[in-house]
């Protein structure tokens, strides 16, 4: 990890402050910090800590990553991969489940093209386990949904009305 460049950092946030058209002490209401305590980060007298970094972010609607990477916090690298988390976490289109299963493949993929992280060794290991017992699962799946359709579709063959435990409820009529 580097070490904080709180210079940068304050001219940083002095800079997306003015853009986004804040007075130092709308962005402290904002971001729920002392107006003096913001102005001192903003001389770099002051090291904020990744949370106070994530109110501001927050306040000056801006990544709260892309502060961490000033305040050298994150590498840019480190950056990358966080956002890309976060990316997945927050697609409302798919379910926790499909996330998850994202997140091990990404994982995987990072480890395979030498991105591993210190907590990636015992976590890959894990998801590659995992999404093997997914694809194991969802073709078990696969193959008992068949199986049902089959069944059903031959059970429906004769058309004739059924009963609730699905036996079939047509007579047969004597021939003339």
């Amino acid at each position: 990890m580097a070490s904080l460049n709180v210079g940068n950092l304050g001219e940083y946030l002095r800079e997306q402050r003015r853009n986004a058209q804040l007075s130092l002490r709308q962005l402290a209401d904002a971001a729920g910090v002392s107006n003096p305590y913001l102005s001192q980060i903003e001389r770099g007298l002051r090291k904020p800590s990744a949370e106070v970094l994530q109110q501001v972010a927050k306040a000056l609607r801006i990544s709260a990553e892309t502060l961490y990477v000033q305040a050298g916090i994150l590498d840019e690298r480190d950056r990358d991969e966080v956002e890309t988390r976060a990316a997945i976490l927050a697609d409302p289109t798919i379910n926790e489940r499909q996330k998850q299963v994202l997140l091990q493949i990404y994982e995987s993929f990072r480890k395979e093209n030498g991105f591993e992280t210190k907590d990636d060794s015992a976590e890959t290991d894990i998801a590659e386990t995992d999404i093997a017992e997914t694809d194991i699962a969802e073709t078990d799946i696969a193959e008992t949904d068949s199986a049902e359709t089959d069944s059903a579709e031959t059970d429906t063959a004769d058309d004739g009305p059924r009963t609730a435990d699905g036996s079939s409820t047509t007579t047969t009529k004597p021939s003339p």
